[in-house]
């Protein structure tokens, strides 16, 4: 598949994903073909939808409660062989329960790691789910201490910069949106999931920074450039994905 009809297939979908605190109507999962067999795009509850962006590599959009305005954010499912990883948890554990099981049931590849981009709540959250199945989760070690110190479920498998997982590598590129931020490089796809670190085209501002490191954060974005020059879809926290260009886009918002 050529890079173009690539794009075209994440963004033309995707767009609704703007990062309005708007709560995104209940629909009917979508029965669109793709160049994998299947549906593209499923509705799991009103608060979570998952879609395909990639061949084996899935966006799943979670809304946060009342209190932060039915907000979407993003993770990734990533198939590998008849398992799968998920990136980040939602903001709740309802959220994970209902990821869980449609990589078993429907997907059919079940959760055998999970791995939580910082330690935010719409990352963490989840987690108490994943430890009550004896799943894994992965972060770095400031995410745990940051958890704790916080009184947020905390990852239970750490590493300090870097690490292979199955077909993705977790990457910490130095601060930024927080100072634990990693963010998740798929090859095959050429999908990189930038998480939080990464803002989307249509924000104007950085949002939450109560956390953010605005003096590293360049550097940071620049290092993530450097390691991974050949990401063709970049997803954000919040919002749509994009290209490369979203990296440049977050680093012209940090004054």
């Amino acid at each position: 598949m050529t890079s173009q009809r690539l794009r075209a297939l994440v963004l033309a979908p995707l767009l609704m994903l703007a990062p309005a605190c708007t709560s995104t109507p209940e629909r009917p999962a979508s029965t669109v073909a793709t160049p994998d067999t299947g549906p593209s795009e499923y509705t799991l509850a009103p608060d979570v939808t998952v879609r395909r962006i990639a061949p084996g590599v899935w966006v799943h959009t979670t809304l946060s409660g009342p209190d932060f305005g039915h907000h979407p954010a993003n993770g990734l499912l990533i198939e590998d062989g008849a398992e799968s990883l998920l990136v980040d948890t939602g903001w709740n554990p309802a959220q994970a329960e209902h990821l869980l099981a449609w990589a078993k049931d429907t997907l059919g590849r079940p959760v055998r790691a999970a791995v939580a981009t910082h330690f935010h709540g719409d990352r963490t959250a989840g987690i108490p789910v994943f430890v009550a199945r004896n799943i894994p989760v992965y972060g770095l070690e400031d995410t745990v201490k940051l958890s704790k110190e916080r009184g947020r479920p905390a990852p239970t498998e750490t590493f300090s910069e870097a690490r292979t997982l199955g077909p993705v590598e977790l990457f910490f590129p130095g601060a930024g949106h927080a100072p634990d931020n990693i963010v998740v490089w798929h090859r095959d796809s050429g999908v990189l999931f930038g998480g939080c670190f990464v803002k989307d085209g249509a924000a104007k501002d950085l949002g939450n920074v109560e956390d953010a490191d605005l003096a590293a954060w360049p550097t940071s974005l620049e290092r993530t450039k450097e390691r991974f020059p050949e990401a063709r879809i970049v997803i954000p926290g919040h919002g749509a994905p994009g290209g490369p260009e979203l990296l440049v886009h977050t680093r012209n918002l940090i004054p």
